[in-house]
């Protein structure tokens, strides 16, 4: 329910300022003006709400799944800009020049003075170029911090312009109600940005931790483990996820999401399972005992506490296997009697992490560049696999979670799907989007 129940309150919140701008609103004009006005405000209402859905508040991505709301952002942001960029062409014929005499409420003409109308324009311009940086981030080559925080003051910027255009241009914006609406819901999109960029840290720097160890799994893989500092640690559930910052201010943009592959029952120790690829990650090795970190979290839904199915399928694509190693630990230490299998997929042998922990479990290996002495599965973690490790009963009667790279998920999910795995048995979570 709880998927529903937020689609609900986010419809409520992104049409509220529509269905207000009817009732304060004068008499109808020509529909395509009525309709040029009401793609603006929603276009100006779910920009407002790209602040909430960043993905940085756990009661809303806990329940649902960062993949999923970080999915629901991008497609709302595109289609906000598919909004604005119609709303200006369809004020074809709004008749142009400054107030009339006739309309000194400005209820049937608009304004066209270019002081209330360059915040629009500006806005108009900026929007895009802010939706296409985000879509092509991967291929730009800058830093993930350096995106973040382009992207953060970027989406203020075009708020702060959108919300000046609406009350001193719009012809519903300018009532002096609903200049208060758009005031309120722009103060709650500045408030989030604060919490994130202020509250947070400030919170975080409170609760510090220390770097205990660093130790090499494979050639390019890395276990690194820290410990509280003054206070009892973090509550959390096995396959969750942090925004781990290492070695910085808690206030640093330089942080980044990596799953917590120890079990809570372990004690206050966590740790991570890192994969050399970024700035940050190529130097993992490096970090002495003694850092301080900061973690904020936990955040996501891969976990099976509380859960009833009979049995748990873990499926793994290299570092992938992190969070899932970490249910394995808590299922180990509290005696979980379920029955468990896991694959995990790696391109060659020397990536396998974990190995002698990992051999009293019921594991299918995976490589997809096998040396000639490999005796286990060769290829991908593909359809075929996935019929051959489990059984009928297993796919409708099982809880499938599973991390790694994106078109193996997308690929077993498709397939889990039509065997007849129900979807509220198929856990997944993603960090990189299109």
């Amino acid at each position: 329910m709880k998927p529903l129940l937020l689609i609900i309150a986010y419809l409520a919140a992104v049409t509220l300022p529509l269905v207000l701008s009817w009732f304060f609103g004068g008499p109808p004009r020509l529909i395509h003006q009525e309709l040029a006005s009401g793609l603006g405000i929603l276009a100006f209402s779910m920009i407002l709400m790209e602040f909430v859905l960043s993905g940085r508040f756990k009661s809303i991505s806990n329940g649902v799944g960062l993949d999923v709301i970080m999915r629901f952002h991008q497609v709302m942001a595109r289609t906000a800009l598919g909004f604005a960029l119609l709303h200006p062409f369809l004020y074809r014929g709004t008749p142009s020049g400054g107030q009339r005499p006739w309309d000194p409420t400005r209820q049937l003409t608009i304004t066209t003075d270019f002081s209330a109308l360059f915040t629009g324009i500006a806005a108009f311009l900026l929007l895009p170029s802010l939706v296409l940086l985000a879509v092509g981030r991967t291929h730009l080559g800058y830093r993930y911090e350096t995106w973040r925080l382009i992207h953060g003051i970027g989406a203020l910027l075009i708020a702060l312009l959108l919300l000046h255009h609406t009350t001193y241009a719009g012809r519903y914006g300018s009532q002096p109600a609903m200049t208060w609406v758009w005031l309120a819901m722009t103060g709650v999109a500045v408030g989030s940005l604060l919490y994130v960029y202020l509250l947070v840290p400030l919170r975080d720097k409170t609760r510090p931790w220390l770097v205990t160890s660093v130790t090499q799994l494979t050639p390019k893989q890395w276990e690194l483990t820290v410990k509280p500092k003054g206070h009892s640690g973090l509550d959390y559930n096995a396959g969750q996820f942090v925004w781990l910052n290492v070695g910085h201010s808690s206030f640093s943009m330089k942080e980044n999401p990596f799953s917590i592959c120890s079990a809570p029952g372990a004690g206050p120790e966590i740790s991570f399972m890192i994969k050399e690829l970024g700035d940050f990650t190529r130097t993992i090795g490096q970090i002495p005992a003694g850092t301080f970190a900061y973690l904020d979290g936990p955040y996501g839904h891969l976990t099976v506490d509380g859960r009833t199915e009979p049995g748990i399928a873990l499926i793994a694509g290299g570092v992938g296997l992190a969070p899932l190693i970490g249910i394995l630990r808590q299922m180990r230490l509290s005696g979980d009697p379920r029955k468990v299998k896991l694959i995990y997929g790696n391109r060659v042998a020397d990536q396998i992490a974990f190995r002698d922990e990992l051999a009293a479990q019921d594991v299918v290996y995976v490589l997809s560049e096998p040396p000639e002495s490999w005796h286990g599965e060769t290829g991908f973690i593909d359809t075929a696999l996935i019929d051959r490790v489990f059984l009928e009963q297993e796919l409708s009667e099982w809880v499938f979670v599973m991390c790694g790279p994106a078109i193996m998920m997308d690929s077993v999910e498709d397939h889990l799907i039509e065997r007849g795995t129900p979807t509220h048995r198929i856990l997944s979570e993603r960090f990189d989007y299109d």
